[in-house]
């Protein structure tokens, strides 16, 4: 199991970061906020595509289409985390 956090310093991040957990069984991703949070987990099965936006500067995006839940992008990450998360995922598929 390994947890990445997205940077504060990014867009949208600076009070409550979201975190996408990867565990044997799928990804989990957490938005917490300041009266409530959501948690989502995708099992690997559910997934269908990854894919990741990395511009020249700043913080990247990571984005995940799934079979029934739709798309999840998440922002806030290194170039070399969402490269990470991208490659443990489809190596789980």
């Amino acid at each position: 199991m390994k947890t990445y956090l997205a940077s504060r310093i990014s867009d949208g991040n600076t009070l409550f970061p979201p975190s996408i957990t990867l565990t044997p069984l799928g990804v989990t991703l957490k938005v917490p906020g300041l009266f409530n949070s959501s948690e989502k987990t995708i099992p690997f099965s559910g997934i269908s595509m990854v894919d990741v936006e990395c511009p020249l500067v700043g913080y990247s995006d990571i984005i995940i289409e799934t079979t029934g839940e739709g798309r999840i992008q998440v922002h806030g990450f290194t170039e070399s985390e969402v490269n990470e998360i991208k490659n443990i995922i489809l190596a789980s598929l």
